[in-house]
């Protein structure tokens, strides 16, 4: 049987770990699921990220509610790694998910916990493929789904979000706006709020792609991993799962971990301002625009782990523009036959230019996500 404790990623609280909890109620950081002792290395037979139980927070008994999420591919791109000026290069492509992107696998987490914790409904704020995933996992769990978003959310992101039966609320403004319309209705509801980093749970389902990472790579890991952040889950999952595998053995106490690169776009770069600032904190963006509208967060709560994990990393945060973004996005696209995502055409570029500045090894492996599908954002004209 999985269990867990439910610690704040900055001070020392704790609590018991099936619980609806949101943030820490001492110092208001995110809360991390910390697991007892695990065996070595061992995976269920089931083909979804849910071969990784055994880590992650899943009740005695209970079936996880999911639509086939994880296990996505991982692309040797020596074409691209060429162009790029790097030795080798991946692209773990993350738009093979059930609604197009990686939020399914935080919401396949955090959804079996909300069924299972008795929430009457679910509610998220979003900049669009969170949405479509929560909308997703919502149906197949039975459970009502709130959605507030941004109008200027790419439609073809909308229609999903309509089609799956959510209630959509559009929203003036950008996804902080829609935050605090989330965070308001939750309280006045019985719906659990699964905002980024605001409950634990969506994390869990994140840090799988830490899991499958080194299992692709014969349990060893990349050079550096280059990730397109908004409000950072994903970045922080991965780093969670790292530390995870080092401590429980399934990867050597020695092991070298990647440096951690955080992509942004220079529209709305928080983290890369406050990275290069020398802070430990990040000041909200003002008036934040970008078309890769899954990293158009001003504000994000993880601002204080995204920083720490590129210290600790050794790693580094850059912003490249939006005619950058869409070169880079058309060029991974056509080298590889993955359809990114502009967010995954902004890791690309970071990659990129971090190589041209001298500041990325020309002799390293790298990996870079594309989180999402370039078909959410295509409108025919």
């Amino acid at each position: 049987m999985t269990t867990w404790t439910l610690s704040c990623s900055s001070c020392d609280y704790a609590q018991p770990g099936d619980a609806r909890a949101g943030v820490c109620p001492t110092c208001g950081q995110p809360l991390f699921a910390r697991y007892d002792a695990v065996a070595p290395w061992t995976t269920s037979p089931r083909w979804d990220l849910w071969r990784y139980e055994r880590v992650l927070p899943l009740a005695a008994g209970e079936a996880p509610v999911s639509l086939g999420e994880g296990l996505t591919p991982l692309v040797d791109a020596p074409s691209l790694a060429h162009r790029v000026g790097v030795r080798r290069l991946w692209i773990k492509d993350e738009s093979q998910n059930p609604t197009g992107s990686f939020k399914a696998r935080g919401m396949s987490a955090a959804i079996t916990r909300a069924r299972g914790l008795g929430a009457a409904g679910v509610v998220i704020p979003t900049a669009g493929n969170a949405g479509a995933a929560i909308a997703a996992y919502g149906a197949a769990a039975g459970l009502p789904v709130r959605v507030y978003a941004p109008r200027t959310t790419p439609a073809p992101i909308l229609a999903t979000i309509r089609a799956l039966g959510a209630d959509l609320h559009l929203v003036d403004g950008h996804i902080g706006d829609a935050g605090k319309l989330s965070r308001a209705f939750a309280a006045e509801s019985d719906f659990f709020e699964l905002s980024t980093l605001r409950e634990p749970y969506r994390v869990e389902g994140m840090k799988t792609m830490g899991y499958e990472l080194a299992e692709q790579l014969g349990r060893r890991l990349p050079d550096a991993l280059v990730y397109p952040t908004g409000g950072g889950e994903g970045t922080v999952g991965i780093w969670k799962a790292f530390a995870e595998m080092r401590a429980w053995g399934w990867l050597p106490s020695d092991a070298k971990l990647p440096h951690m690169i955080v992509a942004q776009a220079t529209g709305c770069a928080p983290i890369v301002r406050a990275f290069q600032a020398g802070e430990d904190r990040a000041v909200p963006w003002e008036n934040p625009a970008t078309h890769a509208a899954g990293i158009r967060v001003p504000g994000p709560l993880g601002d204080r782990l995204l920083l720490r994990l590129i210290h600790e990393s050794q790693g580094a945060a850059a912003a490249v523009d939006e005619d950058v973004i869409r070169e880079h996005t058309r060029l991974l696209s056509e080298s590889t036959g993955v359809d990114a995502a502009p967010e995954g055409g902004a890791a690309l570029a970071v990659t990129r230019m971090l190589v041209d500045q001298g500041a990325l090894s020309r002799d390293a492996e790298v990996v870079v996500f594309n989180t999402g599908s370039g078909a959410s954002y295509r409108v025919e004209s």
